[in-house]
């Protein structure tokens, strides 16, 4: 076997390494529906025994919008305390469950998730409350001039607040670290 041959080999075999992670990302944009299954089905697995070391009763409903995989803790009784206190002050304790959800599939899976948890309609609330707020937030901003800083909030809420703002027309940054993060509102370009 020549040189050429050697490297014509090289060539054919290096054309052939690389196309193997145009293949491997086809085969996991056609698995992302399942992948948001399995997770939705080990998330549930894991807060299903959580509720019932805990001793509170809920129902789980699985959701899967957009790839992306929605877990509510629903109860029969519209004013049940138990879940509200699973919440926690500010959604922390929800958030919390969020992240060990999360982290539960990533130890069964090796992948990280980004599945949204919800408790007894909080988030659906919350998200009332944080499009009143970047509308005051738009308002105060337009009215003044300056810039508008609003209180810590979830990266969740964030974005919320974030698509809010731009929906009406102004600028939005996150700032801060940690527990810390908040968002500016600003007129920008505006």
């Amino acid at each position: 076997m020549s040189a050429d041959d050697v490297n014509a080999t090289d060539t054919v075999e290096n054309t052939v390494d690389e196309t193997k992670p145009s293949m491997q990302a086809m085969d996991q944009t056609a698995d992302a529906p399942n992948r948001a299954e399995e997770e939705g089905d080990i998330a549930a697995d894991y807060l299903e025994e959580l509720l019932d070391i805990a001793d509170l009763d809920g129902d789980l409903d699985i959701e899967i919008r957009n790839g992306r995989t929605y877990i509510s803790i629903v109860s029969e009784e519209a004013e049940d305390e138990s879940l509200k206190d699973l919440i926690g002050r500010d959604g922390e304790g929800l958030e919390a469950l969020q992240e060990l959800s999360r982290l539960a599939v990533l130890s069964a899976t090796g992948n990280r998730s980004r599945l949204v948890l919800d408790i007894a309609g909080y988030r659906d609330g919350r998200a009332g409350e944080l499009k009143k707020i970047a509308e005051e937030a738009v308002a105060s901003a337009r009215e003044s001039g300056e810039d508008i800083a609003l209180d810590p909030m979830s990266a969740y809420e964030r974005k919320l607040v974030h698509d809010a703002v731009a929906d009406l027309g102004l600028q939005s940054e996150s700032e801060g670290e940690g527990s810390r993060r908040h968002i500016v509102v600003s007129l920008g370009d505006a």
